[in-house]
Parts: structure tokens; sequence; C-alpha cells
């Protein structure tokens, strides 16, 4: 099977050569052949240029017929193409083919559970991978009506965009009403035993599915409840009825990503499926991932890009949209936007730091940059420049503009340019200039305050500093709001709330002339700005003694923030950062928040602090955990919280095998799967558990999760032949993705550096020249992530980097080992910050 690259070039030519498109699919999915399947497809489309000719995309095992216009043709299908001339005013292709099931989450996946052996498929196509399954013109401008005909086993499930027109798992033959148009990459086919929920919203169908062995975990009135207060939320934000009529959503396994936003058909990955307890921040972000596929039938299935070049727009604006809606429609309320500052910007901070940051507008050149730029500057940033948007152009101005879009462009194409002249009539505001800063420029800018005082400490003078890095110079206008907070009876309370446009390198804040000079002075509260923060030397000493009384979860979540960054760039040791987790975290009551900081302490202890403080670190982390694990409520989140940092310490040894054994009881705690396996795994790396012992927790959780489990838990022990073995295993690509990526997961730690050190310096990037010779793109990718050595922090893995990046590579892999190479450069400096910190 080979597979092509889209250029952005041939996709416009093509688009010029190419009209009126429909789609006739017919899937055979029925037969024994494990390997591949049949893919039938009629393509009628009209050309304005008779007797030019164009290409169709069709990646296969075997092309068994091609018939163009009645006469069929032979020797046309090369290079993952079929090439067609002579093409007259109306034409009608039908192609015949074997098509190849994926294992890597692309294109046709096919999974079978270990449970019960029952097969399941379902498709994943975006950016460029529909062709996998059947011929097409595989770019998003050619959106055109799509029926589909599958022919699966009897007693299966098959879902697709539309409702079904015939067929039922009594026959095995299905076939389905044709859809509106859609772009080939959210067209979507799932089949399988799978188990069904059915509600209905209005007169909108909805539908639940699941594997059955799964069944007892879906958790459907929470699922519907979500759907539902989002369906009625976007209709009347929007001012448009959902428009795809039936609404099903499907937990599909070894699934890549979060979720797909297959119109009619949502994708999504079954972690999302509680087999063990989880906090209400994890709910949270489920829901989110709900209202974010649910915000793209609208921003992108509606309303299409016209090339990659606006995956940042579509992605970003449901990213965006989405937080409004969890936090206006659900119960989940403010926490959303805390979730917001301490998840999604965090990620784009990080992200537009790295040496491959990129402007939000991306030169997608072609369908391999794509995958590239599936990044925290396309979801995180966008979103929160988005953010910025909305309060630069106001609430009423931004959802009139919005409408407006979706009446103009309905069921087509459209710009960046579209969308901000949607935006500018509402508004008033000429939005050109603000897109060329905004967004076709690269980097974070820092903010600060600068304030003058008095003898009575008045504040006489105040601005707003804003610093970019030198490799990205570009200053850019803000809305943004200073809070003033001081010490009271009641805590750290905020007293003042000013806000204000800034520009350039200085700006003048008069607002805060006049006003006391407050114990913390907090730039950006409420984060609107998207820029990195820096607080003055007071407000850090403050926030050391109060930052657990602050009141208002986004303002905490923007100084929790501001002083991870601070420590990730070396500018505050490791061991003071902790230190504040320490002393302030147990007052924090957004767990989202909570498990976040916890995270982070454990990262100060094994990546950004002295390795001579790692233990000192992780023993404080312990006993802050015993200590908040004693007081908190039985069968909590905060509970579940503490336990689970006493596991990831790994100075607990007795703790850690009493959970799995028995011998321990924490009152209220479920010692689940989930818990069990990342007990283990950690019980693992610690050297504490031989191959028997993590076999016999296979045996009592044999599905496909427990069996990641056993791969990662095998992999992490600290034994030479441990390490040779899993790492064959990791090479070895008859197993599915999501197994290598469990083995890596537990392969890299970073106490082990003795027995690492080989792979670290040489074998990993040994490796990598096989990954991307005829693999997909995703699954090379993925692999180049999970092999780079994450956990040797060393600058010998700088060096090996070097020379891996010499390797003939593609741009793409080469750009994700040098993002890789600049985390090690970060948290060597960190480590020396806090080395030379008294």
């Amino acid at each position: 099977m080979t597979t092509s690259n889209l250029t952005r070039e041939a996709a416009v030519r093509r688009a010029s050569l190419v009209g009126q498109v429909s789609y006739d699919v017919d899937l055979d999915v029925a037969g024994p052949d494990d390997e591949t399947f049949g893919s039938t497809t009629r393509i009628t489309w009209t050309t304005p240029d008779p007797g030019e000719g164009v290409f169709v995309d069709l990646a296969a095992h075997t092309v068994d017929r091609v018939v163009l216009n009645g006469r069929e043709l032979r020797d046309v299908y090369r290079d993952g193409r079929i090439h067609l001339d002579d093409l007259t005013e109306r034409n009608e292709l039908v192609v015949e083919a074997r098509c190849e099931y994926s294992r890597s989450g692309v294109g046709l996946h096919r999974f079978t559970d270990p449970v019960d052996d029952q097969v399941f498929l379902y498709t994943q196509f975006e950016p460029f991978e529909a062709h996998r399954v059947f011929a097409c013109f595989d770019q998003p401008d050619l959106k055109a009506p799509f029926r589909l005909a599958v022919t699966a086993p009897t007693g299966w499930q098959v879902v697709s965009n539309a409702a079904v027109a015939s067929g039922s798992p009594d026959t095995g033959v299905w076939a389905f009403e044709p859809t509106p148009p859609i772009s080939t990459y959210i067209t979507a086919m799932v089949a399988g035993p799978y188990h069904k929920v059915e509600a209905t919203h209005g007169d909108v169908a909805m539908g639940i599915y699941c594997r059955t062995s799964l069944a007892e975990f879906l958790d459907p009135d929470e699922i519907f409840e979500i759907t539902t207060q989002g369906l009625d939320w976007f209709a009347e934000a929007f001012d448009v009825p959902y428009p795809f009529g039936k609404y099903d959503q499907l937990f599909v396994p070894e699934f890549n990503f979060g979720a797909m936003e297959n119109p009619g058909c949502v994708t999504f990955t079954e972690s999302y499926l509680f087999r063990s307890r989880v906090t209400d921040a994890t709910r949270l972000q489920r829901a989110n991932t709900i209202l974010h596929e649910m915000a793209h039938m609208w921003f992108g299935d509606l309303v299409t890009m016209r090339w990659w070049d606006d995956l940042w727009l579509n992605e970003s604006f449901a990213t965006f949209i989405a937080h409004t809606a969890v936090g206006e429609a659900t119960r989940f309320g403010d926490d959303s936007w805390s979730d917001f500052a301490h998840s999604m910007k965090a990620w784009a901070y990080q992200q537009d730091q790295l040496p491959s940051t990129h402007p939000i507008v991306a030169d997608m050149v072609d369908t391999e940059s794509v995958m590239a730029n599936f990044d925290g500057i396309t979801y995180a940033k966008g979103a929160s420049v988005l953010k910025q948007l909305h309060a630069w152009v106001g609430e009423d101005a931004f959802i009139s503009g919005l409408r407006d879009y979706f009446d103009a462009h309905a069921w087509g194409n459209a710009t960046l340019r579209d969308f901000l002249s949607a935006l500018e009539g509402p508004s008033g505001r000429d939005l050109l200039p603000w897109a060329k800063q905004w967004l076709q420029t690269a980097g974070v800018a820092t903010l600060s305050a600068e304030v003058e005082t008095d003898d009575s400490d008045v504040i006489t003078a105040a601005s707003i500093i804003q610093q970019a890095p030198v490799k990205h110079p570009t200053l850019r206008p803000h809305r943004l709001r200073v809070g003033l907070y001081n010490n009271g009876p009641d805590g750290l309370t905020r007293t003042q709330l000013i806000e204000g446009d800034i520009d350039g390198a200085t700006t003048s804040f008069p607002g805060l002339v006049g006003k006391p000079r407050p114990d913390l002075l907090l730039v950006n509260d409420d984060d609107l700005a998207y820029a990195k923060v820096r607080l003055d030397e007071r407000s850090i000493s403050t926030l050391e003694e109060s930052l657990g009384t602050l009141a208002g979860g986004v303002a905490r979540a923007v100084c929790w923030g501001s002083l991870w960054d601070m420590t990730r760039d070396g500018e505050l040791a490791a061991r003071r950062f902790a230190e504040l987790i320490a002393r302030h975290s147990v007052a924090e009551s957004d767990i989202g928040v909570l498990q976040t900081l916890v995270r982070q302490m454990t990262a100060c202890a094994d990546r950004y602090g002295a390795p001579i403080n790692r233990e000192t670190l992780r023993g404080r982390l312990t006993n802050l955990a015993h200590e908040q694990l004693e007081s908190a409520e039985p069968g909590s989140d905060e509970q579940l919280v503490w336990v689970r940092a006493i596991c990831s310490s790994r100075m607990d040894y007795p703790f850690i095998r009493g959970l799995l054994d028995g011998g321990l009881v924490v009152e209220g705690l479920a010692v689940d799967p989930d818990l069990r396996w990342f007990a283990l795994g950690h019980l693992s790396a610690m050297g504490h558990a031989d191959a028997e012992r993590i076999q016999q927790e296979l045996e009592r959780d044999p599905t496909d999760v427990g069996r990641r489990g056993a791969e990662a838990s095998r992999a992490a022990r600290p034994l030479g032949e441990a390490k040779a073995e899993a790492w064959e295993r990791a090479l070895d690509t008859s197993l599915a993705l999501h197994s290598r990526r469990a083995i890596l997961r537990g392969f890299w730690q970073v106490e082990q550096a003795e027995v690492l050190r080989g792979y670290a310096t040489t074998r990993w990037l040994e490796a990598l020249p096989s990954l991307w010779a005829d693999r997909s793109g995703e699954e090379a990718l993925s692999m180049t992530e999970q092999l780079y050595p994450h956990s040797f922090i060393d600058e010998i893995v700088v060096e090996a980097a070097d020379r891996a990046m010499a390797l003939d590579l593609p741009p793409v892999a080469k750009r994700r080992v040098a993002e890789s190479q600049d985390s090690t450069r970060r948290a060597l400096r960190a480590q020396q910050t806090d080395a030379s910190a008294t």
C-alpha cells in the first residue's frame, strides 16, 4: 500500500478542475480476512475544462478495476493515486479495490477485544486518510454528499454520518441516507458488536456506543446531560439548529486523540469511559471534549476551512467556545476557566517557547506539514488569542459576527478573512492589524507591572511593561485586567480590578495611580490576555505566605501558572516552588489545579530540581501526601489525588505494596483496576515487582487496558534484560501503536540512568530512520516522541539529539527531536538554578 502527500498547490489546481462531486461507497467488512476489506467507490463530478486530467487519491492493497465513463482503464494506479485523462463535462468513476485494515489508529482501524474476541472497527481520516478506505478527492474544499453502504457480519451495529436508510444487525447489510455536503476527512464508519444506548432531545435522535465488555462502565445519563445542554446552548448562541439530524457518540478502542468531530458520528477515546474512580476534574475534561466536538458541527463541519492553513481556527474556535459553553451551560461553571488557565494556556506558553514555535496561521504547504501542527499553538494559543479577541470586540459583536458567518457560508468553505470580516461589521474594528500582530507572528511576550510609590506607599506612577523574546520581537496589543489584592481577616482578597488596553514596550496604566500599593499586584487578572506574567518580589513573598487564602479560582490559576513558568525558565528554584505547593496546595478547592500542582511537585523532584535534591523533594511530597490523606474525606477526589501522589513519589514501598495486596485499607478508597496498574507501574520502577507479580495482575485484569498496563510495568523494571526485551517489543511494528506507546511509557525512568545510558546515547536515534520507512506519519511521529529519552536529563542526550537531527529524516521528525532536545536543555538550566539556590 502506497500513500501520497498532497500539496496545497496540487489541491488548488484540482479544485479548479472538479465540481459538483458526489460519492457512493460500498464497504465489505464481512469476510474472514483480517488484513484487508473490500471497497467499491462510485464518484461523479463535473469539470469546467473537458479534456483535462485529474488524479483521485487511493491507498489500496490492490486495485481490481477502474472504470471511467463506462471505459475500463488499466495501469492508471501508481504512487497512491489513480491518474485520469481526457475528462468530459460530466464524469463517473467506479473503483473496485481491497484496502488494508490499520493497527495505528488511522484509516479503518481494526481491534480484537481480548476479553471476548469480538472485532471492532472505526475510521479516523483527519487530515488526509480517507483515501485509505475509499477512492476520493481527499481535500477539505471539495465537499460532497456521501452515501454509504456496508456489508458486515450479522449481529454488528454499523454507524455512519447519516441515519440508517435500511439494514439491521439481523441482516448485516446496511445502507445510509445521503449526507449533506461534507469534507472527506469527516466522513466516518464505525462497525462491530457495539453496545448502544438511545435517547432523543427535541427532534435529535442520540446514541451512545461502546464495546460490549465496557458497557458496565458507560454512564449515559451524564453524557446525555452534557450533550443536551450543549445542543441547546450552541443552537441559541449560533442561531442555527443542530444541522446534521442525528447525534451519535462512540467510544472506540485504541483511539489516538481525545475525539473526532465526524458529523453525526463523533468518535471518542475510551479513556473517557471510566473503569475506575476519577476526579471531577477528569469529568470536566470529558465534558469539555464533548462540547469541543459539538462546536465543530457548526464551525468545521457546517462551515469548513478551505485548506489546512486554517486548521488553527477550526480547533482554536472549538476549544475556546467549548470552555465558554461548559462554563455557562453545565454544572462545572467557573471551573471551566480555571481549567483553561492552568492547562490550556500552560500548554500554549510551553509550545510557544520551543524552537519550533510558529505563527498561529501556519504555512501548510502539504498534508505532511499538517501532522506537525496538531500542537499547542493550533489548539491552545489560538484559543487563548480568540479569548483575547472576544474581549477586544465585545460579547455582543462576537456572537453577532458568528451568526453572520454561519448564515453566509453554511455548507461551504470559508477562510480566516471571511471570519474576521464577519466580526468587523458588528464590532466596528479593523481586525487586519490585529490579525497581523497576533496570527502572523510567533512567540509569547512577558508582562509585568512597574510602579512608583511615595513615602506612604501610595502608587504615584504605574506602567505595564511588555517584553518579547529576541527571536520573536513582536509587541502586541492586549486587553487585560490588573487586580489589587491585600491580606485581611478573610485572607488575600481583591480590593480593586482595573481594566485597560496596552500596546508597545511600556504603557502607562493610570488606573493604578493613587491606590495604596497592594500586597499582590496581579497583572492579567481574570486571564484575558495571552502573555506570560512576571510577579514582583513583594507579590511573590505575599503568595509564599498567603496563596492558599487567595479567593477566586482563575486568579489562583494565574498565580500558580506564573510561578511555574518562572520555575521552568530557571528564574525560580524548583525547591522554592515545591515548598509553595507544599504550603498552599492543601487549600486548593479546584481539584484540577490540585492535580496539576501534584504533577508539578513531582516534576520539581524528577526534572527541574537538582538531582542531589531529588530524594529530599520526593520525601517532602510523600510526607505532604500522607498528612493530607489523613484529613481527606473518605471517597473524595482529594483522597484519590493524595494516594496517587504517594505512589508517584516512590518513597513508601510498604504503602504501595499494601494497597495492592490488601494489607492496607484506606477508608472509602476503591483500589480499582486503574489505581492498581498505576501503583504497580511505580512498584516495578522501584524494582519491587517481578514478571510473575505482573502476570498475576494481568490475570486479574485481562483486558486490553490491562495488557498495556502489564507492558508498561514489565518495561519499567530496572533490569538490563527487561529493558532489552521491552526495546525489541517497542520496535515491533506488528504490535498495535497503543501497545508500543505503553511500553515506552514504562521504559524511560528517571532513577535508572545506568541501565538506560546506552539507549539514551545511541539506541534511540539509531531506531529513528526505520520509523519513517513506509509507516503512517501519525504512527512515526508518535513513536519519535516516545523514543526520545525525556527522563534522562543530561548533556549526552542533547548531543545525541544533534546527531539525530543530522540523519536523513523528514523535517517533521527533526522538528519533534528539536522540541524534545529543547525540553532537556530547559530542564538542565532549571537544575542549575536549583543547585545554586541557597
